[in-house]
């Protein structure tokens, strides 16, 4: 059996035993404000309940390994000291994954991932539209657990009131888990699906995802696509270029002759196939083909 201390090995690698060992974590898909009103999402497996009288929930949002700096979600708490936790299903775990690229001070991670803002009743932090479950709470205590890179800041946090999505209650008001159909973050790219088990989402690129805000509109509000599909598309560096797109679609017209004239329509069932099998260079040539 392989024995460290944490005090002999690095904390990038002490970080990935732990995030690996320690899994799966249920996600917080925090939404908070900053000091200018300008809406800030994020998403964070070090979180969880810890109380139900009062009802308290915890996420830590921890200092960057890398250079020691601190997240906007952890800044904005500290200064307005409200938040929504959004809890995060399959059907968008890929916005939310890319909702964690780290864009400056002042961009909407809502726009970015392509996610809708609900206005909250209590609280002014916006709500996500799309997640099933939604708790408005007022920050009662922020515990910092350090000041080097690594180090824990416990947002604890009280939930003054919490919405449900009627579609994963049964008849006595109960959540359905399977309709609920929760996914955890596990170490690495992994993620665990509460119903079907472990799969992987790429990390949001290091040289920012053009975001979903950056699509044409004929992409963005396509009625075929969908949330998690706009999650994968939203996460490259830049759209292919003109003469990339005029290549692959003359090689592809040998298997699909009328791609060139087919409706928006079959070009997005066909770029949805290749997501599927995690081509999302192809996808986007088809798209905007």
């Amino acid at each position: 059996m392989a024995s460290f201390q944490p005090k002999d090995i690095s904390t990038s690698k002490l970080h990935s035993y732990l995030l690996s060992a320690v899994a799966p974590r249920p996600i917080a898909l925090a939404s908070t404000l900053n000091a200018n009103g300008t809406p800030n999402l994020s998403p964070f497996s070090f979180f969880n309940v810890f109380s139900a009288n009062p009802p308290i929930l915890i996420f830590s949002p921890a200092r960057r390994v890398k250079d020691n700096t601190t997240k906007h979600s952890l800044e904005n708490a500290e200064t307005l000291k409200e938040v929504v936790i959004n809890v995060v299903n399959f059907d968008m775990v890929h916005q939310a994954s890319l909702s964690s690229t780290e864009y400056p001070e002042g961009v909407n991670e809502f726009e970015k991932a392509g996610l809708s803002m609900l206005k909250s009743d209590i609280v002014k932090p916006f709500r996500v539209a799309e997640s099933p479950v939604q708790f408005e709470c007022k920050v009662n205590q922020i515990v910092k657990l350090g000041t080097q890179g690594g180090a824990g800041n416990l947002i604890i946090c009280e939930v003054v009131k919490l919405h449900i999505d009627d579609e994963v209650l049964n008849e006595e008001g109960v959540i359905n888990q399977q309709k609920l159909d929760l996914v955890a973050r596990s170490g690495g790219s992994y993620y665990s699906r509460a119903k079907k088990g472990f799969f992987e989402i790429p990390k949001p690129l290091s040289t920012l995802g053009i975001g979903v805000d950056n699509f044409p509109d004929y992409v963005k509000n396509s009625m075929v696509l969908t949330g998690n599909d706009l999650g994968m598309l939203g996460n490259v560096e830049r759209l292919p270029t003109d003469k990339s797109v005029k290549d692959f679609i003359a090689d592809l017209s040998e298997r699909y002759p009328n791609i060139k004239t087919a409706t928006h329509r079959k070009k997005h069932k066909l770029a949805q196939n290749y997501l599927s099998f995690g081509d999302v260079e192809s996808a986007w040539k088809i798209l905007l083909s």
